[in-house]
């Protein structure tokens, strides 16, 4: 089996890693890939919006299964076009009818209401419609959350504590605040709660459940300041025990796979639920139609048996749940960035120790130069480490953490600490 994975974050770092330790792979390719895919797979030079270029990539490297990463392509068709060039090639990715969960907010949130799946009550809006959008507000509590419709690479959601202020930020959204993501706007009630991410990889009839993770969006310690892609992520979460996951299975996941088979949505692939307890019930926040960064570089860790085995599964349409393990040790992931992310930041320094051992190191925003690997986005790195409990995997990935170092570098020194509690 010849493999593909399309991407160059930590998330395809990370499924590449795992596909490369199937005992069933032949070859492993990575297009664009990172300098830490190199290490693990071939990277092919390429772009994820030339469909040409990838198809032809397939074709000379005798490909049979591809695995897209991001969300981008697979809302743009690639699944599509693919399917309709190189019939006889596997895709784990759903079509652009069913990327549309993540690709349109408004379509997501309709989706839900059509197969009674628990969400925030909501309203969509245009600019022609601003003076509805406002009167709508005020029929809601503070704070306010405003969702860009379109695909805003994470930072389309704005809570707000003011309803003026709200109503100020929703005109620069309408004047382009984010691009044609913009152009509609899903306002909703706010959902006090904790968040975390479930995943399943489904085949649009059946599904395996994913270990489920938590990530860490602001820049800041104890969840403070901006947005960020995610600062860490830790699996298992330890309130999500069976009672609660047997809500989110019966009330959620089980309906969206029947919807999307009622649907008749052409879907294989990954489907992230963005999910918030609320005094133990769930309610799904979003839909990704990929898996989550940085999630996955905890959740890869943490699945026991042959990763590709199950994506070939998937993609051929006979899912069994029956030869699926999942190991009872927790992971934990650690972002390292670039200083001043997610405002302005500088790149380009070289990165000292990523040889030392302890753990996994995905590559998020690296690039090769003539000196070595330097530090090329505002996310770095995700060290990672896989142990008995959070408390020893935290432990871990800060220790390995501690020898590696860019100039600027910066990450947050609470990850899981909140979940400690809870698992004592």
């Amino acid at each position: 089996m010849n493999v593909l994975v399309l991407g160059a974050g930590g998330r395809e770092h990370a499924i590449a890693w795992k596909i490369s330790n199937s005992r069933i792979l032949n070859k492993l390719f990575c297009l664009p890939g990172n300098p830490g895919t190199a290490s693990i797979a071939t990277n092919l030079a390429g772009s994820l919006s030339d469909f040409s270029q990838i198809k032809q990539a397939i074709i000379d490297n005798q490909i049979n299964l591809v695995v897209v990463g991001p969300e981008v392509p697979l809302v743009a068709g690639i699944t599509d076009y693919l399917a309709y060039e190189l019939p006889e090639v596997k895709v784990i990715g759903p079509s652009k009818q069913g990327a549309m969960l993540e690709g349109s907010k408004e379509f997501a949130k309709a989706f839900m209401l059509r197969h009674y799946i628990p969400t925030a009550q909501y309203a969509c809006f245009t600019k022609d419609s601003i003076e509805e959008a406002f009167a709508f507000m005020q029929t809601l509590k503070s704070p306010y959350v405003l969702k860009a419709d379109g695909l805003a690479a994470g930072k389309g959601v704005l809570i707000i504590d003011s309803i003026d202020e709200a109503k100020e930020q929703l005109k620069g959204i309408f004047d382009g605040q984010f691009g044609a993501a913009g152009d509609k706007v899903v306002i909703e009630q706010f959902l006090s709660g904790i968040e975390m991410s479930a995943f399943v990889l489904t085949d649009g009839k059946d599904y395996l459940l994913l270990p489920e993770a938590k990530d860490y969006k602001r820049i800041g310690n104890g969840d403070t300041g901006l947005n960020t892609g995610g600062m860490g992520s830790v699996s298992p979460v330890y309130f999500a025990n069976e009672e609660f996951m047997s809500k989110v299975t019966e009330r959620i996941i089980k309906p969206t796979i029947a919807g999307i088979a009622a649907e008749n949505i052409d879907y294989k692939g990954f489907i992230f639920f963005g999910l918030i307890n609320c005094g133990g019930e769930p309610y799904v926040i979003e839909y990704n139609v990929r898996m989550g960064d940085p999630e996955t570089e905890s959740v890869m860790t943490r699945i026991s048996s042959d990763f590709l085995e199950h994506l070939i599964a998937c993609a051929e349409g006979r899912l069994s749940k029956e030869e699926f393990t999942i190991s009872d040790n927790a992971a934990v992931s650690i972002i390292m960035a670039s200083g001043g992310y997610p405002e302005h930041y500088e790149s380009g320094f070289l990165i000292d120790g990523l040889n030392t051992k302890g753990g996994m190191v995905f590559h998020c925003g690296t690039k090769a130069s003539p000196d070595g690997i330097v530090s090329a986005g505002g996310r770095v790195l995700a060290v990672t480490a896989n142990a008995k409990d959070i408390a020893t995997a935290r432990e871990d990935a800060y220790d390995l953490l501690g020898n590696i170092y860019f100039n600027d570098c910066y990450y947050r020194d609470d990850i899981a600490c909140d979940l400690l509690q809870d698992e004592d």
